[in-house]
């Protein structure tokens, strides 16, 4: 019995052993495992309780125009944020006990230098299981500084702290919105360059490894690491600044002038490389606030009859702030117009289909398959040269061009400029224009003259570049290379020919006729420029499908470059929905064609060459007499061509008008020298609206004051150009012999 019992405990003891050494085996295998195979998984899990990491930020790479001038850059600002869990121990009294007296203490003052709710940074700082809680992410350096003083003074070092970080900024807000974009809060492109570029601007963050005790106390130097931040790359752009501002200045007169509903678009081409040196929209934005609506669309808003705060209102708020960002020179397309009529002009020349002495006769409209298409001018131009159906615009002999040219042809050409695909320009977003496919004599006839058919801004400027360029179409780009801190280059854009489309030979003889137009009896005279020779074309097109209005809008058109002789630059210009004034390319958009290229090409190296006549109207200086003797300053004046008229019996001359300095126009002007106190007399500005420049001038001249010429020349007045503004307005009291300048303008419907 007792040897049962025995052998029974035996048995019982061998099974609980060989129990106990297959869990211990068991616990040696799953340490090995643990040591070996799961080794790095578990090292993670214990250096991630053991540490905090904390970012360091990459710098993102600047954005240059041309000439090296910031227009993105990076400002320092700071993180502010607490410990709650260090701010919970720091509470504690010496007899164990808890306080909130430093978590209000830091709510009371963190709302007020922050400008945020003191209850919301109380409540922050009461998390006591967090090491980290964010109260501000882009405080400035102002701001920092206060807070610096303040958590040394009250000791918070350990409590409150300050990281800072880097900050998106454009210094010159606004400009070349539509190029540059913006980036999120996170500092992540949203949209243009800095989203088209932003692997090569953005750079690599690195971090800080902080070995933290289990209080959240960090532990000595030795348990800490830092991995380095690698910075973006630098762009530098093709964008000149000068151009970029002259551009938008023009839109912005363009749209005002006109009372444009629906935005307006241009472009600067060099057309012997494809460089984009100024490409806008108006309205822009501001690219350092950008979700904010522009003044144009805060109007549109206002109209609108909604209720502010009402869902439809906030709607339609969120419409126009994305149309606001929309790049409408790439991404919109529109009906060219006659703009286009220079490439079906090209088409012709190519093809040798009509010898420039040639004539083809227009008794205003030509009848394709049964249908009666009109020419803009309706009782007909008469028999037209080459030269004179491109210059005067005509329909009908652009229709008798293309029924020459033929479908196949013309088809062929219109793909070889470009109209087929997008231009590949280095900006997102880019669109494309529609063509039927399936082109009927029909549809040639009515596509030759430009209509019922769209391109987008650029790809137009591109086909139009190729002309002037002498047959070639270019690739456009607006960024020239990247760059490390260094300098080192690390890519670069470069001239890229995508194929010839016409000989030089045809690109010459057809810049030769718009040229010509442009100073002579063509419908772009507008675009007219004092000593440069301006190849142009201006075109007007009646929108399809829905307007703003609902009703029947149109889009005023120009294209033009300089100078026609040796092109260098290409222009587009693109008003969209004009309401006010003579509705036509001629004058919504040649004029500020015309203003832009006055302004840049001087600018852009390009010299003047004038024409005697053109002399005959320049502005001269009004020098400055005040000081000189009376007889010197009238032998002087009397030099320059001026006629003087001396008031008083003063030896010297106290006073003048004009003042030094001031401009006036023709070959002659009148000065008036004050010799004592008498009180310079004053005259009414004559009413001059609507004249022609020598109507204008006979009435400033009898009036007292001398003239300034603005706008296109008319000497003799029989081309139609009138006067469409003046300063001082009439009506206004102004000082004998100061200046009056007006603004011409031809008022004409030849597109």
């Amino acid at each position: 019995m007792i040897g049962g019992v025995n052998g029974g405990l035996l048995k019982r003891a061998a099974f609980l052993f060989g129990f106990l050494l297959l869990v211990f085996l068991l616990l040696l295998l799953r340490i090995a495992k643990i040591q070996t195979v799961d080794f790095e998984k578990y090292e993670e899990k214990v250096i991630d309780q053991m540490t905090t990491r904390s970012p360091a930020s990459a710098n993102r790479g600047e954005i240059y125009d041309r000439n090296g001038k910031v227009l993105a850059t990076n400002v320092t600002t700071y993180r502010v944020f607490l410990s709650p869990s260090a701010i919970s121990r720091a509470q504690k009294t010496l007899d164990g006990r808890k306080t909130d007296s430093i978590a209000r203490e830091i709510a009371s003052t963190l709302s007020e230098l922050l400008g945020l709710d003191y209850d919301t940074v109380y409540q922050k700082a009461q998390k006591v299981g967090r090491l980290d809680e964010t109260l501000m992410r882009d405080a400035d350096e102002e701001v920092a500084a206060k807070l610096r003083t303040w958590i040394l003074e009250k000791n918070m070092v350990n409590l409150v702290f300050l990281e800072a970080t880097s900050k998106r900024y454009y210094p010159y807000g606004s400009l070349a919105s539509h190029i540059i974009g913006f980036t999120s809060t996170d500092g992540v492109g949203l949209y243009g360059l800095e989203y088209q570029y932003n692997d090569t601007i953005d750079g690599t963050d690195g971090y800080y490894v902080t070995a933290r005790d289990s209080r959240g106390n960090e532990m000595p130097d030795e348990y800490q690491s830092y991995v380095a931040a690698e910075d973006g790359l630098n762009i530098t752009t093709t964008i000149d600044s000068y151009v970029q501002a002259a551009l938008e200045e023009q839109l912005e007169n363009a749209v005002l002038d006109s009372g444009a509903l629906n935005r307006a678009c241009g472009i600067v081409m060099d057309v012997t490389t494809g460089e984009i040196l100024a490409l806008a929209v108006y309205p822009s934005f501001d690219l350092n606030d950008p979700w904010e609506l522009a003044p144009y669309y805060k109007q549109k808003l206002a109209a609108s009859g909604l209720v502010e705060g009402s869902e439809e209102y906030s709607t339609l708020a969120r419409q126009y702030l994305l149309e606001s960002w929309s790049n409408k020179a790439l991404t919109e397309t529109y009906i060219p117009g006659s703009t286009f009529k220079i490439l079906t002009s090209s088409m012709a020349l190519e093809e040798n289909l009509s010898l420039l002495k040639n004539s083809i006769f227009c008794g205003g409209s030509k009848n394709v398959l049964g249908q009666n298409i009109h020419c803009h001018k309706r009782k007909g131009h008469g028999s037209l040269t080459f030269a004179e159906g491109i210059q005067h615009s005509c329909n009908v002999w652009f229709m008798s061009i293309g029924q020459s040219l033929g479908i196949d042809r013309f088809t062929k050409y219109y793909k070889q400029f470009g109209y087929r695909e997008k231009t590949g320009i280095d900006l997102p977003g880019e669109g494309m224009g529609v063509i039927s496919s399936r082109m009927t004599e029909l549809d040639l006839a009515i596509y030759s003259f430009g209509q019922n058919f769209t391109v987008t801004a650029i790809q137009h400027l591109s086909a139009i570049a190729a002309v002037a360029n002498g047959g070639t179409l270019l690739k456009p780009y607006v960024v020239k290379n990247a760059s490390d801190i260094e300098g080192n280059v690390v890519f670069e854009n470069t001239v890229t020919p995508k194929r010839t489309v016409v000989t030089a030979a045809t690109a010459k003889t057809l810049s030769e006729i718009l040229a010509a137009g442009v100073a002579g009896e063509g419908g772009a005279k507008n675009a007219y420029v004092a000593g440069y020779r301006v190849a142009a074309k201006t075109g007007t097109s009646e929108k399809k499908g829905v307007t703003t209005t609902g009703t029947e809008m149109y889009i005023c058109s120009c294209v033009g470059y300089a100078p026609a002789d040796d092109p260098k630059y290409a222009m587009i210009l693109m008003v969209d929905e004009p309401t006010k004034g003579l509705l036509y390319g001629s004058t919504v958009a040649a004029p500020y064609i015309a203003k832009t290229f006055e302004t840049i090409l001087p600018y852009l190296g390009v010299e003047p060459v004038y024409t005697e006549a053109e002399e005959k109207l320049m502005d001269a200086v009004i020098p400055n007499y005040v000081g000189l003797e009376t007889s010197a300053a009238v032998s002087f004046a009397e030099s320059r061509g001026l006629a003087v008229t001396v008031v008083g019996e003063g030896k010297y001359v106290v006073s003048q008008s004009p003042k030094s300095q001031s401009l006036y126009s023709g070959e002659s002007g009148k000065i008036i020298f004050y010799t004592d106190d008498t009180k310079e007399s004053q005259a009414v500005v004559p009413d001059v609206m609507g004249k022609t420049l020598v109507e204008a001038n006979a009435a400033i001249a009898a009036a007292g004051f001398n003239i300034q010429i603005g706008g296109v020349p008319d000497a003799d007045g029989k081309g139609g150009a009138v006067v469409v503004s003046q300063l001082p307005i009439a009506g206004t009291l102004a000082e004998r012999g100061s200046v009056v300048s007006i603004e011409l303008r031809y008022m004409i419907k030849d597109d």
